[in-house]
């Protein structure tokens, strides 16, 4: 074979070789990519750490038959979504602790009207009541309750509406350093659907 053949050949076997690598390469980097945008698996609300204990249905004698997500509903014409559970109940049901903890805040608001801010012992959890038609007598900030106790009644104040009596009830996971008002808000439904009744 002459000079020009091998030099052929070569270039031939080079081009056959790098043509080779590529279609490695490219394959291995689908692969990655494939496993890189598998689908995670959906999120899964958390529940509450062992030292709340499981939560008890917020408003005394509830069903839990009767709860309904609403979780994410749009709110003021699709501005906002909703961030927490209404539990419909006649006006004047007694409000219950979710969980055991402390009175964070009370606290009277344009929208919430007149609410409860419990904080869980670990002060990783916050359990948000609104709309209440008043607190419970003796309930007061930095006071210990335990899940079960009466914290207020069912109303509707704030924005819930004139004679819309439900409890709007929310979960919001904090650090312990975190105020009443932080943290990030977490679906109540799931956590409730699996709650233990108050009498």
């Amino acid at each position: 074979m002459t000079r020009l053949g091998w030099s052929i050949l070569g270039i031939i076997l080079l081009a056959v070789a790098g043509f080779a690598s590529l279609l490695s390469f490219d394959g291995a980097e689908r692969t990655r990519r494939a496993v890189a945008t598998q689908a995670a698996p959906p999120p899964v609300a958390e529940a509450p750490p062992a030292s709340t204990g499981a939560l008890t249905l917020p408003v005394a004698g509830y069903d839990r038959a009767d709860l309904r997500d609403n979780w994410g509903d749009p709110r003021d014409g699709g501005a906002r979504a909703h961030t927490g559970i209404d539990l419909m109940a006649p006006a004047g049901t007694p409000v219950v602790a979710a969980a055991p903890g402390r009175v964070e805040k009370l606290f009277l608001s344009n929208a919430g009207g007149t609410t409860l801010y419990q904080r869980s012992p670990d002060r990783r959890w916050t359990y948000y009541y609104a709309h209440l038609a008043g607190y419970a007598p003796g309930i007061a900030e930095g006071q210990r309750v335990r899940a079960g106790q009466t914290l207020g009644y069912v109303g509707d104040s704030g924005n819930a509406g004139a004679g819309n009596y439900h409890l709007h009830f929310g979960v919001t996971r904090t650090t312990p350093d975190q105020r009443w008002y932080q943290g990030q808000a977490i679906d109540p439904y799931p956590l409730l659907a699996r709650a233990a009744r108050s009498r």
